[in-house]
């Protein structure tokens, strides 16, 4: 299926707009390229589409009125700057779909809102409510509290898992680059552009600047990582330079622009995919060659006999990363048992659980419907 024939049976749209695209060099807001990325989605809307926009941009109105010379260097400094931005952004964003007749929401989320199972749910609630009455919610990242998010500053990564979150059919990320190439355009300016990403290989992730690579494009491998989120949920991604006059257009016309990664055919159920992206493991469990090969092989429950040691505390009901001996993660599960009973009953026999802890809730410490492996 072509590129138009998929589009054509969209209807829910995520674009995330980085600070490349929206923004001078000197870190002030690009007011013209704002207008151009809110005409073209406001016409999205009018088309029939339900938008989703993920905006950085904060710190950088927050240096035009604080009147810095330069973008802010500490962490207490972009805090300020995002605290005040905030609100001169989503005013901006406000102003300009207001000339187009759209209603728009501000959504600020953190990675707690993300890893906390019930605050994920009213999260997820939040967005479907909102679409549902036509309004088109701006989300960023809640930059004047979530200091860790400043330090990463990876809204691709956040604009995936909001793709994962609305059962978006299609995640765009406008960003300064055309898209993935075979080779470092700053290296080799004529490196082919790769048009189609069919799977994730570990060929795809190098060239993006994963392990072993001398070939990163400055922020590519975020984007790539984004994609595995997206793709797994059953969502498309397209990585275009959101700098093109009406790229946006082109990509709902169906015109082989930037790079389109193919949504997985069997995508992850909406818990499954939570426990595998959304969720922050709160421990670790080791595990011997015999039981990764009935995870990963043959899609078996985790057993206790299968358990070489146990890292970190947590409570039965929490998310645990699953690893073999050389560290490799394999899964990640929701436990039925604590660390503390765990690493009591570690290589034992299920049948042997309840003369060990006093009590057997299950047979499993992991079961297979709540594992995902990764």
């Amino acid at each position: 299926m072509n590129r138009l024939n998929r589009i054509n049976k969209m209807k829910r749209i995520v674009i995330k707009v980085g600070t490349s695209t929206i923004t001078h060099a000197n870190g002030l807001l690009n007011l013209t390229q704002m207008e151009s990325v809110v005409r073209q989605i406001a016409d999205l809307h009018n088309q029939g589409y339900e938008v989703i926009l993920v905006s950085s941009g904060s710190i950088g109105a927050g240096i035009g009125k604080l009147g810095l010379k330069t973008r802010p260097k500490t962490i207490p400094e972009k805090q300020v700057a995002a605290a005040v931005g905030q609100g001169i952004l989503i005013h901006m964003y406000e102003k300009l779909f207001s000339e187009y007749g759209k209603i728009v929401a501000q959504i600020l989320i953190t990675k707690e809102d993300i890893h906390h199972r019930t605050r994920f749910l009213h999260v997820r609630n939040a967005f479907f409510s909102l679409l549902d009455q036509g309004v088109v919610p701006i989300v960023n990242e809640n930059d004047a509290i979530a200091v860790d998010e400043i330090k990463l500053g990876d809204n691709d990564t956040l604009s995936a898992i909001v793709a994962s979150i609305s059962e978006a059919d299609l995640l765009i990320l406008l960003s300064d680059i055309e898209g993935l190439c075979e080779a470092d355009p700053r290296i080799q300016p004529d490196a082919p552009l790769i048009h189609t990403v069919a799977e994730i290989s570990p060929h795809i992730e190098k060239l993006a600047g994963g392990a072993g690579s001398s070939l990163g494009t400055g922020g590519m491998i975020t984007k790539v990582n984004a994609a595995k989120i997206a793709t797994a949920s059953g969502t498309a991604m397209v990585i275009v330079n959101g700098s093109r006059p009406g790229v946006i257009n082109e990509i709902i016309r169906g015109d082989d622009v930037g790079t389109w990664f193919q949504e997985k055919q069997h995508p992850l159920q909406a818990r499954k995919h939570w426990i595998a992206f959304g969720s922050t493991p709160s421990g670790v469990l080791v595990i011997d060659e015999g039981a990764a090969k009935a995870l990963v092989l043959r899609q078996k429950s985790l057993l206790p006999s299968g358990i070489i040691q146990v890292n970190q505390e947590f409570r039965e009901g929490q998310i645990v990363s699953v690893v073999n001996q050389d560290g490799q993660e394999l899964a990640r599960g929701v436990t039925n048992y604590s660390s503390a009973d765990i690493d009591l009953i570690k290589g034992l026999n299920t049948s042997e659980i309840d003369g060990k802890l006093g009590y057997k809730a299950y047979d499993e410490v992991v079961h297979r419907n709540n594992l995902v492996i990764v």
